[in-house]
């Protein structure tokens, strides 16, 4: 079994962007520990949509209420789950992007889509279970997800590029990108759900800091 509660609140969202704008120091990220495919929870879900919809997640993506992503307390990011909805038996495969949701009973947040695949959406809430699963290549032709690590996310850029520099002798492909307010500095580059979480262990290891986040 894997440790739940779940959604992405505004208020953790806000205080977030809040940090990162507000100064030029680096924002302290930790990650959890990789879930073991095939663990499951039984618990109640809900979903979100408007106002989340456009605005950062938790993970620094931006949400899509119309992508079949979802929110939880403690999965790492990029997590893919199965959500069988028990009532009905329908099922849907979402990845996790963002913290939620603090509601208690809760453990999982849906995204609008997702909610809408399982028929929850008039509802509001279903019994659901949720399944670890391997990242799904939703087409032949084209690949799972990819990922890098974030060892750091700055108000500046030139803290941001000081602190890549400082890290090149371990990472050599450490680089910074923008996103939105503020300067990430990521290492890797296109990997593997798995290899990223081996890798941010490794980077938090070094820098005491690390988060997987897509790789776009």
């Amino acid at each position: 079994m894997f440790r739940s509660p779940v959604h992405a609140g505004l208020a953790i969202i806000g205080g977030t962007l809040a940090a990162l704008t507000g100064c030029a120091h680096r924002v302290s990220t930790r990650i959890p520990a990789a879930a073991k495919i095939g663990a499951t929870e039984t618990g109640t879900a809900s979903w979100y949509g408007e106002p989340y919809n456009g605005r950062r997640a938790a993970s620094g993506e931006i949400y899509d209420m119309e992508q079949f992503t979802a929110a939880h307390r403690t999965l790492p990011f990029g997590t893919w789950l199965e959500v069988t909805d028990l009532a009905n038996g329908k099922k849907v495969e979402v990845r996790i992007i963002d913290r939620g949701p603090f509601v208690e009973g809760r453990i999982i947040d849906l995204s609008l889509a997702a909610a809408r695949k399982i028929e929850m959406v008039g509802p509001g809430s279903a019994r659901v279970r949720l399944k670890v699963i391997r990242a799904p290549v939703s087409d032949p032709g084209n690949a799972a997800q990819l990922y890098a690590v974030q060892a750091g996310a700055f108000s500046t850029r030139d803290r941001a590029e000081s602190f890549a520099a400082s890290l090149h002798e371990k990472f050599d492909d450490a680089r910074v990108v923008p996103a939105s307010a503020v300067w990430r500095v990521l290492v890797g580059r296109a990997l593997p759900l798995d290899e990223a979480n081996r890798l941010a262990a490794k980077v938090r290891k070094a820098t005491g800091e690390a988060m997987v986040v897509p790789d776009r």
